[in-house]
């Protein structure tokens, strides 16, 4: 097992998934430390900083990567063990920017009335604490929230050639927005190209489900991720396995059918695991599943569907590889 350390050079970031040269190569069974800038490239430092006056649209959501993992081919799954992630900045930024968000007439739900106005939010991070404060722009009030760090952006390269814009999530993830994307969980992705090309970043210090005005507290983090390769497996979309739940991802426009791929895919996981016919899984999984909201913002939707691993009869995903992976992180601690 080796440690490999990365720490990109503002023209070694890549602003796709696809169509970009892997910085390194890395093994199965390697630790990654990696630091991945913020969404706005760090150009927002005050609350007066407008995104339109600093922020340079063809360079947000920087990514951390590609890496090349030897011995990845197509139809095999991708899985990265997020070990740790970390802040690595005293503070944290939001905006609300125009023709963005859920709650603004924008350039695809367009309407008479104007978009909402811009502006920007400084949270400052304690790390002793583990909390963030938000302070009101208008009326001096300030509220302490507990950090909850997250990856906006972690995916593969897409196949058939394809380079889809960081901003986007779709079968290979990309910009899933999710707060399901946390320490301590696995996630497991389908290999298109060889080699996988994997890429994070977007670190958000904390997220409302949904991601509602179109940014959340957003960060550079220090990540320190576990990788391994299962030979052949790849799911279809994007899965998560956390101590206690199974999780799948589906990214689509109307947001109906974001949760209906993250549903179906699911249900076929469970099949797998437990032997039941379709319909018994079907019937199950309606009883016992949650939806969070991952974005409601993004140019897809994202819905995560989720059920408790106690529901479902059968082994542990990969004979148990997501405790084996915990083990591995906890012993490296």
């Amino acid at each position: 097992m080796d440690v490999v350390e990365f720490r990109p050079e503002p023209e070694e970031l890549a602003y796709t998934f696809g169509g970009v040269d892997p910085v390194r190569s890395v093994r199965p069974g390697d630790v990654l430390k990696l630091w991945s800038q913020d969404a706005f490239n760090g150009r927002l430092r005050s609350s007066e900083d407008r995104v339109s006056e600093r922020v340079d649209p063809r360079f947000v959501n920087p990514q951390t990567g590609p890496f090349h993992v030897e011995g990845a081919r197509p139809g095999d799954t991708l899985v990265l063990h997020l070990v740790d992630l970390t802040p690595a900045r005293s503070y944290g930024v939001s905006t609300t920017v125009p023709l963005f968000g859920g709650l603004t007439t924008t350039d695809r739900t367009a309407m008479l009335h104007p978009p909402l106005p811009e502006a920007t939010w400084i949270y400052e991070v304690d790390a002793q604490k583990g909390t963030v404060r938000f302070e009101a722009r208008r009326g001096g009030m300030e509220v302490t929230l507990p950090l909850a760090p997250m990856l906006g952006t972690i995916g593969v390269a897409p196949g058939g050639g394809e380079a889809r814009s960081s901003l986007v999530p779709d079968a290979h993830g990309g910009n899933l927005d999710s707060p399901e994307v946390r320490a301590g969980t696995t996630l497991y992705l389908g290999v298109n190209v060889d080699g996988a090309r994997f890429s994070l970043g977007d670190g958000h210090y904390r997220q409302g489900e949904g991601e509602a005005c179109g940014t959340a507290v957003e960060g550079p983090m220090d990540s320190t991720v576990l990788v391994e390769l299962i030979e052949g497996g790849a799911p279809p979309w994007p899965r998560l396995e956390t101590d206690d739940d199974l999780l799948s991802f589906g990214s689509a426009r109307p947001l109906e059918d974001a949760w209906r791929i993250a549903q179906l895919d699911l249900t076929r996981w469970v099949q797998q695991l437990s032997g039941l016919d379709e319909m018994d899984a079907y019937q199950l999984l309606s009883q016992t599943v949650r939806a969070p909201l991952a974005n409601v913002v993004d140019p897809n939707y994202t819905a995560t569907v989720k059920v408790a691993k106690r529901f479902v009869p059968g082994p542990a995903p990969f004979d148990g590889l997501h405790a084996d992976l915990r083990r591995r992180a906890r012993e490296r601690a």
